[in-house]
């Protein structure tokens, strides 16, 4: 393999290419659920060099993982542990290429961090809607990868949505340059989206263009308890109601993830969570005034109030408050992880059915494993619910992950498609669901995505076992 690290020194420089040291950054699993070993970490600075790497490893026969912010939950942009791939990382990649503010949109390149690129467009005067917990160190190519969501997705759309040209990197090396900016694009079959969710085993997306959006007038966060889902779901078809577009975020939080955010970060101020089963957290987001839209929030909260789904609420009065709020829901992903090991789901299911998959679900898996706790949280706004099984709190986290992870995985997936709903909304399916995809995923399906996989890459170098399961041909 010398002659291929040769070859990857000249193409990106000999300090762009590590082979010793401590690499865990690259090779590590942020989740700290896989710990792979890369033959090296490369770190390209242009697309060019991009291209020189795939070309070089793919003469080479040597597989090759693409990198962003490595901060996916399902184990999709690590190495394994064969020391034979390469880890492609884009970090160097970060520059915002291009803002066009009549046409709203913005071209970056697939290392520009989310949070920088938030930044990059409130500096122009716009806004970039795309928002998640990790948005201070992931990336916009690992973002397009997955399709990621978020907590705007309700008036935003996903990462798809947002995106309106890439360009990639072809498995030969070939760049196709998609930056185009067009809205309107009839010109044969839709690579952009082929290539956002593909997580890296299609090509390498190095650049995207971006919508913008106006910047909002004003921005409310309000924090309702609700008596249950039911309620939850009735307050969301109101808020749709009296909000309209207005309506940009709509997050529901169980008692218990508050509760383990109040154990774990004393310091924040829950609200309202530990006199009702389920906490609502609202945005408005408004083009007229700060008046109009608190007045309209006021509005929706004393009729909810007044129907019996809300039972008490509270509306942030400046900003630091709204922060304040958000950052309550975002802590609990990392109270959890203070709690111990756990068993993580991001699934999907029809809004009007979810009340009744936490019912039936929550049961079935406090029959089957008595003392089992549950973290449910999520966007509740577009059906996305992080569905998320703690140890029993006297058990060992470690050892319910080794016995249980399986039947808990099996338990929830079979009621997920039971309910019309997807496994994977806004993760991605990365190594760890590729192996359940075989049994709830449509057979016609999965047979046109490995025919889609082995014509764009026949030798499967890009991101194997990700995804989809292939062989590869002889070429």
């Amino acid at each position: 393999m010398q002659n291929l690290i040769d070859s990857l020194r000249l193409a990106v420089g000999p300090h762009n290419v590590l082979t010793e040291g401590d690499l865990s950054a690259y090779e590590n699993d942020w989740r700290k659920r896989s710990r792979g070993k890369s033959l090296a970490v490369v770190r390209p600075g242009s697309t060019a060099e991009v291209a020189a790497v795939v070309k070089a490893c793919a003469a080479a026969g040597v597989s090759i993982v693409p990198q962003g912010g490595n901060t996916g939950l399902v184990v999709g942009s690590t190495p394994d542990t064969s020391g034979t791939q390469v880890v492609l990382s884009l970090q160097r990649m970060h520059a915002v290429r291009a803002i066009d503010g009549a046409n709203l949109t913005m071209t970056v390149e697939a290392g520009c961090i989310l949070q920088s690129l938030q930044e990059a467009a409130d500096k122009a005067g716009f806004l970039f809607p795309l928002s998640l917990a990790a948005e201070g160190s992931c990336t916009i190519g690992g973002n397009l990868s997955t399709n990621a969501g978020g907590t705007q997705v309700l008036r935003y759309g996903n990462a798809r949505e947002l995106c309106l040209g890439l360009e990639v990197v072809t498995a030969q090396g070939d760049v196709w340059d998609g930056l185009s900016g067009l809205r309107k694009d009839n010109t044969g079959y839709d690579l952009r989206n082929l290539f956002v969710g593909s997580e890296g085993t299609l090509g390498i997306i190095t650049a995207a263009t971006m919508k913008l959006y106006p910047q909002p007038a004003a921005q409310l966060t309000a924090w309702a308890a609700v008596s249950s889902l039911d309620a939850a779901v009735t307050l969301l078809g109101l808020a749709h109601q009296h909000l309209g577009a207005g309506l940009t975020g709509f997050e529901v939080m169980g008692q218990f993830a508050l509760s383990l955010v109040a154990k774990h970060f004393p310091q924040q101020r829950v609200p309202l969570y530990q006199d009702t089963p389920w906490c609502v957290l609202l945005e408005n987001s408004d083009n007229e005034s700060e008046a109009h839209a608190r007045t309209q929030f006021e509005n929706l909260l004393e009729l909810a109030l007044e129907q019996g789904c809300v039972t008490d609420a509270v509306v942030a009065e400046n900003l630091a408050q709204a922060h304040a709020l958000w950052h309550v829901r975002e802590s609990i992903s990392m109270a959890q992880a203070e709690e111990g090991l756990n068993i993580k789901h991001d699934i999907s299911i029809p809004v009007s059915r979810i009340p009744e998959f936490v019912r039936s679900t929550d049961l079935l898996l406090q029959e089957r494993i008595p003392g089992v706790r549950l973290v449910n949280f999520g966007h509740l706004g577009d059906g996305n619910l992080h569905y998320n099984v703690q140890a029993p709190a006297e058990g060992d986290p470690a050892q319910f992950l080794r016995e249980k992870e399986a039947e808990v995985n099996s338990i929830v997936f079979d009621a997920v498609v039971a309910h019309s709903g997807s496994i994977s909304a806004e993760h991605g399916v990365g190594s760890l669901k590729v192996g359940h995809l075989e049994h709830y995923k449509s057979p016609v399906a999965l047979q046109l995505m490995r025919g889609i996989k082995q014509a764009l890459d026949p030798q499967n170098l890009m991101n194997p076992g990700r995804v989809v399961q292939v062989l590869a041909t002889n070429t």
